[in-house]
């Protein structure tokens, strides 16, 4: 690693030839006997602090927009609170696993990422074995464990993550040959991308795709690979749209949602989730007072919690919400330039690629509860109801508080 020194009183290291890398040393300094500190340094507050006000603030969201439920039939048995402990519960089971995660070094994480993508493989296929897999609203998503139900889609993000920023690593040598480079990556999302819709699940087979481009791109793939990257995908996406009659209705609903046909069928959850948004207005009609969660809306604690937030809380809290991911997104890829800036690769791209992760997911997400997008089955991370979901974006986003504690290490003279 090329060595760095600290610029007096400045904050901020510089290479020997003078150029500014784009990391920062904080309040703490250096002994002034020159000893280099071992113990880690801590990690970035703020980022932990808007992590747990999006987990609140969504804890308080599924409450509110799943209190009505049992007056569904459907949910008959559950009672008004049922959403909210089950919720409360995969808190604090994906609060320990994050704490588990973030206790592994990134150079761990490095030398197992080829085996958790193969085993999240395995799971994917045992998902579609009857008996093992179960069937929810006609996909098979889910594998029960006891009381709980996992969602091995939502590991293969974080799996597909570490495996292809692992993978640009070994190929950066030959990352400017197409064969030697992007397809053997190419195929591994591909085997993925099969196994999703087989269940069916193109919504998260969309956010892994792109997960792998994001990191690809990050990792200095030629552009004019890259861009066939992207056409090979718009393609295949077109195609899928375009052979499945389920999803075509999808696109003309999202297109025409108030017509006499949709407006019932196809564009139902899209316009109620409009009327919501435009109930709320600016502020909101207050915290418990959304009439759209009283079984109008489908799925209100889930795909479409954004809905239910902007009529109680208004367009001033779908701004507040929108602000978080936005000041989340911008500072994990912060913390990820700051790892390649001191030469950690695999830390920097694995950082990056959680922001990459989380600022598209959330996006589609609220494209969607906005009726800019065609409806896709998305949950919004870190507050939909989802225990899946919350376990492996905590556990994502520990990695990345402790590339960031590595990276402090690292600048304050320590080992990681």
């Amino acid at each position: 690693m090329q060595r760095l020194r600290q610029w007096a009183g400045g904050g901020l290291l510089a290479a020997p030839g003078g150029d500014v890398l784009p990391v920062r040393l904080g309040a703490t300094h250096l002994a002034s006997t020159g000893a280099s500190p071992l113990r880690a340094q801590g990690f970035d507050q703020p980022l932990f602090w808007v992590t747990v006000t999006l987990l609140l603030w969504g804890l308080v969201m599924v409450y509110s927009a799943s209190i009505a439920l049992p007056e569904n039939p459907r949910f008959a048995q559950y009672t008004p609170t049922y959403f909210l402990v089950r919720h409360t519960m995969w808190l604090g089971i994906a609060s320990v696993g994050a704490l588990l995660a973030y206790q592994v070094p990134l150079s761990t994480w490095e030398k197992v990422a080829p085996w958790l993508f193969v085993a999240s493989l395995v799971l994917l296929v045992l998902v579609l074995v009857p008996g093992i897999g179960k069937k929810v609203y006609g996909a098979r998503r889910w594998i029960s464990v006891g009381p709980v139900s996992f969602q091995p889609s939502e590991l293969v993000k974080f799996t597909v993550l570490l495996y292809a920023a692992n993978y640009m690593v070994r190929k950066m040598d030959v990352k400017e040959r197409f064969l030697r480079a992007v397809l053997p990556m190419g195929v591994a999302v591909a085997v993925v991308g099969v196994l999703l819709l087989a269940e069916p699940d193109m919504g998260a087979f969309m956010v892994i795709a792109i997960i792998a481009m994001g990191i690809l791109f990050l990792g200095g793939v030629n552009a004019r690979m890259f861009f066939l990257i992207v056409a090979v995908l718009l393609v295949a996406f077109g195609t899928m749209i375009a052979t499945s009659e389920f999803r075509r209705e999808r696109i003309f609903a999202y297109l025409d949602p108030w017509s006499e046909t949709n407006a019932l069928a196809k564009g139902y959850q899209l316009t109620h989730s409009l009327i919501a948004i435009g109930r709320g207005e600016i502020f909101g009609v207050g915290l418990g007072g959304s009439v759209e969660k009283l079984n109008w809306l489908p799925e209100a604690h889930t795909d479409f919690l954004l809905a239910v937030l902007g009529e109680e809380f208004g367009l001033v809290g779908v701004i507040l919400v929108i602000g978080l991911f936005l000041w989340m997104v911008r500072r994990m890829m912060y913390i990820g330039r700051q790892a390649i800036a001191l030469e950690r690769v695999f830390a920097g791209l694995v950082a990056q690629g959680v922001a990459v992760w989380v600022g598209f997911q959330a996006f589609i997400n609220m494209g969607v509860n906005l009726g800019a997008l065609p409806t896709k089955g998305l949950t919004l991370p870190l507050m939909s109801y989802g225990g899946s979901a919350i376990l492996i974006n905590l556990a994502a986003i520990a990695v990345v508080l402790r590339i960031d504690q590595e990276n402090r290490t690292l600048m304050h003279g320590g080992r990681v």
